[in-house]
């Protein structure tokens, strides 16, 4: 039988990055935390803690991470049927993979009433949409916002939306690399903003435009506020989602590249079948906010 003494000192480790905020997270010691991490690593037969600034769980690690979160967000729904129950009060972690635009955009007001009623933490993973299924996959995380619509194994899913694009620059940057139009010579010279290297979004709505894509100069920049800032300050264009862009594109301090045209990419909701009935009101939360902010 696991000691969840020593898996609570694990998880807190991992989650607060070092032994002594650790130790300041569960009222003990820095010494009381290391004994207890170093006793389960011999029960376990494997090193669990990569030792650093900061340090990280090992494969064998992140198991006992993740099943040690798995029992804590039960014990929390059976308190809540048994309110007299003895236990710990602590906060429970939800780790959660989603885009950025989603998390700039909808995501947080979706997850905030339900975060402010229970206590529950949420770790934000972030990436890519087309790459969330990813954590699933690997069973980091315990539900995704993902473009991915096939099941991911072991997983439940809900259709949430549309999340439409807009590509958007400032009047002056249009001005200056697009008044003859929006050509292919205008598009392989004008500045483009990317994400990151996963993010196909200029590319698709390049493709969409013009039947083809082209080598384009690009800005990298891995944050959908800055993509925004970005094109306000006019140092290039990008596909930003109408939440962020709808109230500069009514007062013009942007301004779409070609009228009324627009990426759509569709977003679903993955949850891990154990964690189904433990998320359940998370889930009618996601999914009520997405069928409302998104197309």
């Amino acid at each position: 039988m696991l000691d969840y003494g020593a898996l609570a000192a694990l998880a807190a480790v991992i989650r607060e990055g070092t032994f002594e905020k650790a130790a300041a997270a569960l009222h003990v010691t820095p010494s009381a935390i290391s004994q207890r991490v170093k006793l389960l690593e011999e029960r376990v037969g494997a090193v669990l803690v990569r030792r650093g600034q900061p340090c990280e769980a090992t494969e064998e690690g992140q198991h006992l991470c993740r099943h040690f979160e798995s029992v804590m967000l039960m014990e929390k729904a059976l308190g809540t049927e048994l309110p007299d129950m003895p236990g710990d009060d602590g906060p429970v972690t939800i780790p959660i993979a989603v885009n950025a635009d989603s998390l700039d955009s909808w995501f947080i007001q979706a997850v905030s009433e339900h975060v402010r009623e229970t206590g529950i933490l949420i770790d934000f993973k972030v990436d890519d949409q087309d790459h969330t299924a990813e954590w699933l996959r690997r069973g980091e995380v315990l539900a995704a916002v993902t473009a991915v619509e096939k099941p991911v194994q072991g997983c439940r899913v809900l259709a949430l939306g549309k999340l439409s694009y807009r590509a958007t620059a400032s009047n002056a940057f249009i001005a200056r690399h697009f008044a003859g139009g929006v050509t292919a010579e205008a598009l392989s010279k004008a500045p483009s903003l990317t994400f990151n290297r996963k993010d196909r979004l200029q590319s698709a709505w390049v493709e969409h435009h013009l039947g083809h894509d082209i080598a384009r100069p690009n800005h990298w920049l891995p944050s959908s506020q800055g993509f925004v800032t970005a094109c306000l300050a006019g140092i290039g264009w990008g596909l930003n989602p109408v939440q962020l862009v709808e109230a500069h594109l009514r007062t013009g301090a942007l301004c779409e590249l070609v009228p009324d045209t627009r990426i759509e990419t569709p977003l679903y909701w993955q949850v891990s079948r154990r964690a189904a009935p433990l998320l359940e009101r998370l889930t009618r939360s996601v999914v009520a906010s997405g069928r409302e902010w998104l197309a």
